[in-house]
């Protein structure tokens, strides 16, 4: 039997841009992305802790050192700058591997987005 189970959380950062002409997807600092053990292109969950919305798009590396957390395209419209947000990545594995997986949860200066 395989379970779903938390990958990765980046949590509370804040949203410093929302671009709606761009395609879609999320711009997180590669920084960020490294220390959580997210991939390029990867699904992220985003939880927005000032409107309740939630979300799924792919993760795009950002320039590192920047706390950048853009959302691009439709997305752009679910956020507004300087929202909380929680991201969030699962992955799939068997029910003995999860009961031992331990995941990579990150707590960025929520100030900057930056790592402490």
């Amino acid at each position: 039997m395989q379970v779903e189970v938390v990958k990765s959380k980046i949590h509370r950062v804040k949203v410093t841009g929302a671009d709606l002409n761009y395609i879609g997807s999320i711009t997180i600092d590669e920084d960020l992305m490294d220390a959580a053990n997210i991939v390029r292109g990867e699904k992220v969950q985003i939880v927005n802790n000032n409107n309740g919305e939630r979300l799924e798009t792919y993760a795009i590396p950002g320039p590192r050192g920047s706390g950048e957390i853009t959302l691009n395209g439709a997305a752009a419209r679910k956020v507004a700058k300087g929202d909380i947000l929680i991201l969030i990545t699962y992955s799939w594995m068997p029910i003995e591997e999860a009961k031992e997986f331990n995941p990579s949860l990150v707590f960025p200066n929520e100030e900057n987005n930056l790592l402490q």
